[in-house]
């Protein structure tokens, strides 16, 4: 059951200045390979499920980055918890669906 959602916006500093995009590709993968529900957002990719396995995905995500060669990694997270497992995407937004 899902007790939480996670947006995250990574913004890796890229080895050479080139263009992030790739790596934030990358990042995303990360999620996909974690086996979690996600939604990728034009500025942020918000996930779905148990809190301490979101965090874990986002630990990756970093690691990743400078498994790639980022010296830095700056990562935006937004954090809704609910302790009664009920926090999911859909409720959220359906009423603008």
């Amino acid at each position: 059951m899902a007790n939480a959602l996670v947006s995250i916006q990574i913004i890796p500093k890229t080895p050479s200045g080139e263009d992030s995009i790739p790596f934030v590709d990358e990042a995303i993968d990360v999620i996909e390979k974690s086996g979690v529900k996600y939604q990728v957002n034009p500025l942020e990719t918000t996930m779905e499920g148990d809190l301490s396995n979101l965090l874990n995905v986002i630990e990756k995500m970093n690691q990743r980055m400078t498994d790639l060669g980022c010296p830095s990694v700056i990562s935006q997270v937004k954090i809704y918890y609910k302790k009664d497992n009920d926090a999911k995407m859909d409720v959220l937004t359906e009423k603008y669906r």
